[in-house]
């Protein structure tokens, strides 16, 4: 009698601290163990460390990352992920607890110790930890991302953590192409909607950077720090963009980081093009600066929620000359979402109108609906279907499609719920 089971610790019906813990008689991993970020950092459910053989870690975003350091409070556990994923999640976990008001139950000295206790692991190497197989498989994310196949008691399962099949100017689609599965664990971020056909998009975002740029205004695209603001250097070099692009915040650290492993991009080549051609600001003298020429200005945080673009804001956003271009997924309640739909932000400390022009630009780096749909059709096996990572009734959206157009049984399972495959 096989005794695998897969516990839900977090992550179901919502977007953020996902956590699965996949569990045999003799052995536990950990898959991700993520927060929520909302006005005070939310946790997954609690699972005694000791009890915890192994952490597998899919990619550096915090609601996947955010929460593992707690696994370092006593004791060493090893951590499995590739180099470049420990090295941006030590920049973003880093950066969380710097700027975390609330109390956090883990510090540096835990973040060191999961640093330390890395067992890195390149796509498509096998790993055992007692009696459980593991795999990392790219998963077109972020730079690093993975998904996960864990085989044990003759059983294997997929866990696609965030995915895109697409391939971008940074990274290489998921390739989806995996043998007969059991069990599949997988995201439905995007389940209620597509994403405009990546060139075309590209297209029009340099068009339109360019016509405002040439009458001499500024563009400010404020960018999540690992990826998109990579992504979008990166389009702009691909259409041999002319004119001056400055990145700056987070966005620069993460660059520098990717820059030390090139071979998990898609295109090394473009990507080192791109960085050599953008400005890099230093300190408030080349800020300033930045923000009195035309050009466009690269800069975290994707939702305005703070970092040097909120500066940016408050010059870019007085003049209707300029634009700000939203490239990231904007989060109900953020400044970056009440100014999409509002056109207001905070100006000199005064909630005001924007001059400025406001437009988004779909740049996902998850499947959209009918690549999540394609994605599932192109299983093989008979797998049982749980669907995760979902916020606003997508995770239930999703699971009735599989049932109904593919016939796998499916589930959109709750928090603590335990299975058995």
């Amino acid at each position: 009698m096989s005794l695998l089971q897969i516990k839900f610790l977090g992550g179901t019906h919502e977007v953020g601290r996902i956590a699965i813990a996949v569990k045999t008689e003799k052995t536990m991993v950990m898959l991700d163990y993520g927060v929520m970020l909302n006005h005070e950092p939310g946790f997954p459910m609690h699972v005694p460390p000791k009890d915890v053989d192994a952490v597998i870690l899919t990619h550096s975003h915090l609601d996947h990352s955010g929460a593992v350091p707690i696994f370092y409070i006593h004791g060493k556990k090893p951590l499995y992920t590739n180099k470049l994923n420990l090295d941006l999640s030590h920049l973003l976990i880093a950066d969380f607890i710097h700027l975390s008001s609330y109390y956090l139950p883990f510090e540096y000295l835990e973040l060191r110790s999961m640093m330390k206790s890395n067992k890195s692991l390149g796509f498509n190497d096998k790993e055992t930890v007692g009696d459980i197989t593991f795999q990392l498989v790219n998963a077109g994310h972020v730079p690093g991302s993975a998904s996960v196949i864990v085989e044990a008691e003759g059983k294997k399962i997929l866990y696609t953590s965030d995915f895109n099949t697409v391939d971008t100017r940074l990274l290489e689609g998921a390739q989806m192409d995996y043998a007969d599965l059991d069990a599949v664990i997988i995201e439905s971020t995007y389940a209620d909607e597509d994403h405009a056909e990546r060139l075309e998009l590209e297209k029009r975002f340099v068009d339109e950077i360019t016509d405002v740029v040439e009458r001499g205004g500024i563009v400010l695209v404020p960018a999540f720090g690992v990826g998109r603001s990579q992504e979008i250097a990166c389009i702009l070099a691909a259409h041999h963009f002319e004119y001056p692009v400055t990145l700056d915040g987070m966005a620069r650290e993460a660059s520098r980081i990717m820059m030390n492993h090139k071979e998990f991009l898609r295109d090394p080549k473009l990507f080192m093009n791109a960085m050599h051609s953008v400005n890099w600001v230093e300190g408030w003298r080349d800020r300033r600066r930045a923000a009195k020429k035309a050009g466009v200005i690269i800069s975290p945080a994707g939702m305005l929620k703070g970092g040097p673009a909120v500066f940016y804001m408050s010059k870019i956003g007085k003049k209707t000359s300029n634009a700000i271009f939203l490239v990231s997924y904007q989060i109900p309640g953020t400044p970056g979402r009440e100014l999409l739909e509002k056109g207001v932000c905070l100006i000199d400390g005064k909630i005001k109108k924007v001059k400025a022009r406001v437009e988004h630009f779909d740049f996902s780096s998850h499947c959209g609906a009918s690549q999540l749909q394609e994605a599932i059709k192109k299983l093989s096996g008979n797998p049982k279907v749980f669907v995760v990572h979902g916020a606003e009734g997508n995770c239930e959206l999703l699971a009735k499609w599989v049932k109904k157009e593919v016939g796998f049984e499916t589930f959109a399972p709750r928090t603590g719920d335990v299975v058995k495959i």
